[in-house]
């Protein structure tokens, strides 16, 4: 049964096989296929059902003027702007069902726009010479995207990129008939977090949110973790977030491969959403575990979470650059924003009588950050550790209050009104 239509996205001048091949690796499972051409200079072996001419003008511009530039990726910075443009509009009008994008670097380039066009939860997938490599800035991966190494596969048919293909072609069928979208009708709540054992308060926070009707989304503000909460935030798909978990501000300014962009701790802001923050783990750098150290970090302490992750431990005056940094990112919100400050830690390790336990360097980045934070943000100092009963229960009061204040909607029937 014909039941999902999958987008397949590539260069068909180019990759007109490859694209064939995952069209007939669809279609023979029972799928239907709407293709797309994102090619500029030559043309495919049959006419797509949507061409690059479509996509261009879609861009504000044509393949003429995209080839009289004279240079490929402006080229295809036209076609991945009408790309982006047409696929949202095709999905709203449930054209589609899942999309699947295949390319080289330029491919991918166009495809990362492409796939952050699509909501969550919409299967998206990118088959890619350069799937999982560091030439993907993490803010340019949507949240929910999938990838596979297109291996072997740059120029023409082989059975070592069919197996390749053929996988991305199931797994994006696959996924268009198994997802479970979002409900959208039901308040969302985003919050952060490093991991249970580190920071513990999503253990009483969420059952206690969802009794008040909301659903919870905890993300790992790992780099990745963090750019979903982000990309979400700046869709204004909260309610309400609980970010308490900001340690990605520091990886940032401190150059760190685990980044979650520059915009992070913003959109929510940005947009208006309700906001409670806390600065967990503010004092920590993580770092990429098994690369080579950084010079700047030699002389640091740090702290192993496991092969793949390590956390730099910051200095009084680094602790006050990024304290002053969270300050200026709050500044920028238009919406209600609560500060809580926990006097007696912020992660598991700095308790007292732990590894990391820094009193002294606690308050500097206090004292730095109400500094440097606005006056209409209401600021909460909570005489408890971060991982306390009475931090999760500072943060509940303030929720309540702003719902009893009508500044975060009421829930009725499962909708946030």
């Amino acid at each position: 049964m014909a039941d999902r239509t999958i987008l397949v996205v590539g260069t068909y001048d180019t990759k007109d096989a490859e694209l064939n091949y995952i069209r007939e690796v669809i279609k023979a499972q029972g799928g239907r296929v709407l293709s797309m051409d994102v090619s500029v200079l030559g043309d495919p072996s049959a006419p797509t059902d949507i061409s690059k001419h479509q996509v261009a003008q879609e861009g504000g511009s044509s393949i003429a003027q995209a080839i009289a530039s004279g240079d490929e990726n402006h080229a295809m910075q036209i076609m991945a702007q009408g790309g982006a443009a047409l696929v949202s509009r095709l999905y709203a009008q449930g054209r589609f069902d899942a999309m699947i994008v295949l390319g080289g670097t330029m491919g991918t380039d166009l495809a990362l726009d492409l796939c952050a066009a699509l909501p969550l939860g919409v299967p998206k997938y990118v088959v890619s010479t350069v799937a999982f490599s560091p030439l993907l800035p993490p803010e340019r991966i949507a949240a929910d995207v999938q990838m596979i190494l297109w291996a072997g596969g740059l120029y023409g048919l082989n059975s070592i990129c069919k197996a390749s293909l053929s996988q991305a072609a199931g797994a994006v069928l696959g996924a268009a008939r198994a997802v479970e979208l979002p409900d959208r009708r039901k308040p969302l709540i985003g919050m952060t977090s490093f991991g249970k054992s580190f920071l513990k308060y999503m253990v009483t926070l969420k059952p206690e949110l969802e009794k008040r009707g909301f659903e919870v989304a905890v993300f790992h503000a790992t780099g990745m973790g963090g750019r979903a909460f982000e990309s979400l935030a700046a869709q204004g798909a909260f309610a309400c977030v609980f970010d308490f978990a900001t340690q990605e501000v520091g990886n940032h300014l401190g150059g760190s491969a685990i980044s979650a962009g520059a915009d992070r701790l913003t959109n929510a802001g940005r947009t208006g959403t309700p906001q409670i923050i806390a600065p967990g783990c503010h004092d920590l750098v993580d770092i990429v575990g098994w690369h080579p150290r950084p010079e700047k970090w030699k002389d640091h302490p740090s702290h192993a979470h496991n092969r793949l992750l390590a956390s730099i431990v910051l200095d009084h005056a680094e602790r006050r650059a990024v304290a002053a940094a969270h300050g200026e990112k709050l500044g920028q919100a238009t919406g209600p924003t609560a500060l809580i400050l926990p006097l007696r830690g912020v992660h598991d390790l700095d308790r007292a009588g732990n590894d990391l336990h820094d009193p002294e360097g606690l308050l500097a980045f206090y004292d730095a950050l109400k500094s440097a934070c606005p006056d209409a943000l209401e600021l909460h100092e909570v005489d408890a550790h971060i991982n306390d009963l009475a931090f999760a229960e500072k943060a509940l009061e303030i929720f309540d209050t702003w719902r009893a204040e009508g500044l975060i909607g009421a829930v009725e029937s499962g909708a946030l009104t």
